[in-house]
């Protein structure tokens, strides 16, 4: 087993935050397996890999020899989580909320151990409070505490309207940790409020509170708002290999490493010496990218998924953006490459300032992957032997001349 000082470090690969991170070190030091739960509220029936974020940290502390609380929020879900909501949600049925939870269970299981998982659905305790006991727990918060939330307190100030079971939800997210008597809580960083509810709540019920870990958000395929369905922007857990593989290789590089960290079953150390290669220019990008999206997809489907995805891109890829007989030219390339520069002598542009011109109006990809404007110098492997383009049909491939 890893010592408390080598468990850390993998807990806190990734993530956003731990409240109060000197907390989780005592209690990893007594040596003695945490309790880490996380709430979900069924109330969709597709996951997406920034819904399998926390999952994956779930399984690290699997991996870890702790235990794993998943509980099926299907009495929560009646309410439905308020975070970053600017109106009330619609109301689930039960039967709607049931079916949600069993494609939750099953695709949740493509990642956790379902041997080491303490299922629960918080109805076998929510259920079963009572009026009196209602009034017990609701005079432990203050109205004024739960206006601190930014979504309610934004809500009030604009006039409106909040439903007042709404405000009984961080309640019952808090009785949660109460009822299963956790060490730590996961939640994404729009969760931070009903994490610390849930650490009062404890607190207050004379018990040692829990640990507040948020996961950062996952950006989608736009490199730029969260992943969600309504944007448009999301990778399903459900998408078939080639899809999947497909949608990881759009993703821009700058997100690479976030993915390594959140979405694949890569080891904490693995990642860093990734993350480190690509830094030093040890690695194409777009080699680290394929074996991401390779990654990826293994995690959802069976072995070789991934291997088959990449020769079905590279069939589409060639068919449909580059030919097969690409001019190899030898260039001397020393170790930063001013790719401008790179165009003239490739015969793709008159010249560095016309290939210059080029990069800037988006006409420039490098083995399918466009060139951000006034990006003009990269390391040697980045160009090297790779598939240079111009517009829709000038191709070549650099070679070292010497």
């Amino acid at each position: 087993m890893l010592s408390p000082t080598e468990q850390l470090h993998v807990i806190k690969s990734g993530i956003a935050d731990v409240v109060p991170i000197a907390d989780l070190k005592k209690k990893l030091e007594r040596g003695v397996p945490l309790r880490a739960k996380l709430g979900v509220d069924p109330t969709a029936p597709d996951l997406h890999l920034g819904h399998a974020v926390p999952l994956r940290k779930l399984r690290q502390f699997q991996d870890l020899g702790h235990i794993v609380v998943l509980i099926i929020g299907d009495f929560t879900a009646l309410i439905g989580d308020p975070s970053g909501r600017n109106t009330t949600r619609p109301p689930l049925t039960l039967e709607a909320i049931q079916a949600n939870a069993e494609t939750y269970i099953d695709q949740a299981f493509k990642i956790l151990d379902p041997d080491k998982t303490e299922l629960r659905r918080n109805s076998e305790w929510l259920g079963e409070i009572d009026f009196e006991k209602i009034l017990k727990l609701t005079s432990q918060f203050t109205v004024a505490r739960i206006l601190e939330r930014d979504d309610f307190s934004k809500r009030y100030s604009e006039g409106k309207p909040i439903s007042l079971h709404e405000f009984l939800y961080p309640v019952m997210q808090a009785y949660d940790s109460v009822a299963i008597q956790a060490d730590v809580e996961l939640g994404g960083t729009d969760q931070l409020f009903n994490l610390l509810a849930g650490r009062e709540l404890m607190e207050k019920s004379g018990m040692e509170p829990q640990v507040a870990l948020t996961l950062p958000l996952l950006e989608g395929t736009d490199g730029v708002q969260k992943m969600s369905k309504s944007y448009g922007n999301y990778i399903g857990l459900t998408d078939g290999p080639d899809d999947m593989f497909g949608k990881v290789m759009s993703i821009p590089d700058t997100l690479m490493i976030k993915y390594y960290r959140l979405c694949t079953g890569l080891a904490v150390e693995e990642v860093d010496a990734l993350e480190s290669e690509l830094r030093d220019g040890a690695v194409h990008p777009n080699a680290l990218k394929r074996r991401l999206a390779r990654e990826v997809v293994e995690a959802y489907h069976p072995s070789g998924s991934g291997s088959s995805a990449e020769e079905a891109f590279d069939r589409v890829f060639k068919q449909h953006q580059a030919p097969e007989d690409i001019a190899e030219v030898a260039v001397e390339l020393t170790d930063e490459v001013h790719l401008p520069w790179l165009l003239s002598e490739l015969g793709l542009a008159a010249s560095s300032s016309e290939g210059r011109r080029l990069i800037d109006g988006g006409g420039v990809k490098i083995n399918g992957e466009p060139v951000e404007p006034r990006q003009y110098n990269f390391a040697r492997a980045y160009v090297e032997n790779m598939v240079i383009q111009v517009g829709k049909r000038r191709f070549a491939r650099p070679v070292s001349g010497y």
